[in-house]
């Protein structure tokens, strides 16, 4: 009989919300790779972009390249997993792999999906800040940058973050070629939040950050930066970017 309630109790208890790790890796090239041959460069290459293979099966695996837009990085990849244990062993097994030897970790963030408290009257393309799991708009451009807002904010009434957000909603619709993915970092990074919008066109995002700026709820930012601007690559095209 206790066996039979119990399974009478799963059957009827809600389904728990899927979400997601998300992990930006920045790596930044060591002078020595440049000095490889071509079949060394090769045979790391190709070790390295199985290994994203084999990681993107759980989730998804996405490289850019940030060479000349950042003196600190080369190359994002971007990996999201349903499980924690993933993202570990796929940073290991970059890290002991043979390209690994020459790249340094430069920025890594750490966050998880969640749906925002603030978007239930709101409506915009790809459901943005209802999605616990991210499907990528497959843009052109991706600009990431951790995000922190200061302890004042989250004093504040419901009612007046709302309020605010709503003026801060607002302005991002008016830029609907630009795809907001914002994950959450509380208690496992440094940061609060990771942003990351995908874009076919630089130009709107930053007409979209400038408007930002002049929003009451920007008061309330601590920090958002570094930025990264990443243009998205095929791993072969990404990797000769490097040099």
């Amino acid at each position: 009989m206790a066996t039979q309630t119990m399974t009478e109790s799963q059957q009827i208890a809600p389904k728990k919300t899927q979400r997601q790790y998300v992990r930006f890796a920045f790596y930044q090239a060591t002078p020595a790779y440049r000095t490889l041959d071509m079949e060394g460069k090769e045979r790391a290459r190709e070790e390295f972009i199985t290994i994203l293979e084999d990681l993107a099966d759980d989730g998804f695996v996405r490289i850019y390249s940030t060479v000349g837009t950042r003196s600190d990085a080369d190359l994002l990849i971007w990996h999201v997993s349903g499980n924690l244990d993933v993202i570990h062993e796929g940073a290991a097994r970059m890290n002991a792999s043979e390209l690994g030897r020459y790249l340094e970790l430069t920025h890594n963030f750490l966050s998880m999906t969640k749906r925002s408290i603030y978007v239930d009257k709101h409506v915009h393309e790809g459901q943005e800040g209802r999605r616990t799991r991210i499907r990528p708009a497959n843009k052109r451009y991706l600009f990431v940058y951790p995000f922190v807002k200061s302890r004042q904010w989250y004093l504040l009434s419901k009612e007046e973050r709302q309020r605010m957000m709503d003026t801060h909603i607002e302005v991002g619709h008016r830029y609907p070629g630009v795809r907001l993915n914002t994950t959450y970092s509380f208690g496992l990074d440094d940061q609060d939040f990771v942003v990351a919008f995908e874009t076919d066109e630089p130009a709107d995002f930053l007409d979209l950050v400038m408007d930002l700026r002049e929003t009451e709820g920007s008061l309330y930012t601590v920090r958002d930066t570094p930025i990264f601007t990443c243009l998205s690559q095929e791993p072969q095209a990404a990797f000769d970017a490097m040099g």
